[in-house]
């Protein structure tokens, strides 16, 4: 259901052609909620069915651009101001930590060591584009997705953290 909402949030900010939604989404709301090409073109011909956006020019090759339309724009905001309709939070990697008492001590540890090398990488990866894209315009899309930025940067260098001192924490049940 999310990528509705982000495929909408990016044509509200700036109405656009499938192609050009596709890239805005590579350089900024893939960090968030990653989609493929498919994905993408599915949903907005998802949205355009539902009334939630609408074609505003045909260009050369039938190249369509999209605008959000009234409709489309109240949706994204009832949606944005109504968290509680997300689903449960999930998350794999707390899954597998849950159950690492269930594989050797060797293992268990090599597995958190590779979730802190990821989470260096994701900041690092992050950090590089935090650099590369300062610094900030004015708009509040730019603003807001700094924000996002900075969350997925300090979720990563915790992540880091947190993984490092469990690993220390295995080696101390093991020298034990």
């Amino acid at each position: 259901m999310s990528l509705r909402f982000a495929a909408l949030g990016l044509l509200a900010q700036n109405p656009g052609s499938g192609y050009d939604l596709l890239r805005r989404f590579e350089q900024s709301m893939a960090n968030v909620w990653p989609a493929t090409q498919s994905q993408l073109y599915g949903e907005l011909n998802k949205l355009a069915a539902d009334g939630l956006i609408e074609v505003s020019d045909v260009g050369p090759r039938g190249r369509k651009e999209y605008q959000v339309t009234d409709a489309g724009r109240t949706e994204l905001i009832r949606w944005v101001t109504n968290p509680r309709d997300d689903p449960p939070h999930r998350s794999a990697a707390l899954l597998r930590v849950f159950l690492l008492g269930e594989i050797p001590h060797e293992q268990a540890r090599e597995y958190m060591v590779s979730v802190a090398s990821h989470a260096d990488s994701e900041l690092n990866r992050l950090t590089a584009l935090r650099d590369e894209l300062a610094p900030w315009g004015d708009s509040d899309a730019e603003f807001y997705g700094g924000a996002a930025l900075e969350y997925g940067l300090r979720a990563a260098a915790m992540e880091g953290d947190w993984a490092r001192a469990q690993v220390k924490a295995i080696d101390g049940r093991a020298a034990n």
